[in-house]
C-alpha cells in the first residue's frame, strides 16, 4: 500500500508558528486564512472541490475581492500584487512554476475558449460572435506575446484572468460536480493552484513582502 501523499500545509503551517509573532499582523492574518483553506484543499479528494478551496485560499492571500468583470482598477491591483511578490520571489519560485513545470499547460489555457468570459458573453447574448472572436484573437496575441518574452508578472495575470471565469462556473452553479464536459480545465487549473498557491504562501512567510492593504475582513471579536 502506497504511502499517502503529504501536501505542503504541514512544513508551512509549522513555519507560520515559528515566526508569527515577527510578522506585521495584517501579513500573519493572511497567511493564517490562506493556510487553512490549503490545508481544507489537501484533504480534498475531488478536483472540483480542491480547486474551489484552492481558489479561496489564494484570494485570502491576496486579500482583494476581484470583481466579477475585472475592471480595470482590480487588475491593477492584481498586477501590483503579483509584482510585489516576483520582487520579493529571489529564489525564483514563481518563475520556475510559470517557465519549467506549467508552460505548456497555459498556452492550453490560453487558448481554450470555455475559459474566457468573453465567450459567455456571447452565449448569453451579450456581445456578437464577431466581437467576441475578435476580442479572443487579441487576447491571445498579447497572451503570446507576454509568453514569447517570458513576462513572468503578464501570464499569471492572464492565467489568474482564466481561472477566475473557471472559478465563477463552479462558484455560482454553472458546472455540473465531477462533470466531464470540464474535466481538462479543471485538472489543468488544479493541478496549476495546487503548485502557486503554497509557492506564494511561503514567499509571504519567508520573505515578508509590504502588502498594499489590509485584509477585507479584519478579526472582531
Amino acid at each position: 500500500m502506497m504511502a499517502e501523499e503529504i501536501g505542503p500545509y504541514p512544513l508551512l503551517k509549522d513555519r507560520h508558528r515559528e515566526i508569527r509573532d515577527n510578522l506585521p499582523q495584517n501579513l500573519s492574518l493572511r497567511i493564517h486564512r490562506a493556510l487553512s483553506w490549503l490545508n481544507c484543499a489537501e484533504q480534498k479528494e475531488d478536483n472540483d472541490s480542491k480547486f474551489i478551496f484552492l481558489w479561496i485560499s489564494f484570494n485570502a492571500a491576496y486579500a482583494h475581492e476581484i470583481l466579477n468583470r475585472w475592471e480595470f482598477n482590480e487588475r491593477q491591483v492584481l498586477s501590483n500584487f503579483l509584482q510585489i511578490l516576483l520582487d520579493a520571489d529571489d529564489e525564483k519560485a514563481l518563475y520556475n512554476i510559470v517557465w519549467n513545470e506549467f508552460s505548456n499547460s497555459i498556452r492550453l489555457l490560453i487558448n481554450n475558449q470555455y475559459v474566457y468570459q468573453q465567450f459567455w458573453d456571447f452565449q448569453n447574448e451579450k456581445i456578437t460572435e464577431e466581437e467576441w472572436q475578435i476580442l479572443f484573437q487579441n487576447s491571445k496575441d498579447a497572451s503570446n506575446r507576454a509568453m514569447g518574452h517570458m513576462d513572468t508578472e503578464k501570464a499569471l495575470a492572464i492565467v489568474f484572468e482564466r481561472l477566475y471565469t473557471l472559478r465563477n462556473q463552479l462558484i455560482h452553479g454553472g458546472a455540473t460536480w465531477n462533470s466531464a464536459i470540464n474535466r481538462d480545465q479543471i485538472r489543468d487549473g488544479t493541478k496549476f493552484m495546487n503548485q502557486i498557491v503554497p509557492a506564494i504562501i511561503s514567499i509571504m512567510l519567508n520573505k515578508k513582502p509590504k502588502l498594499i492593504g489590509s485584509p477585507c475582513y479584519p478579526v472582531v471579536q
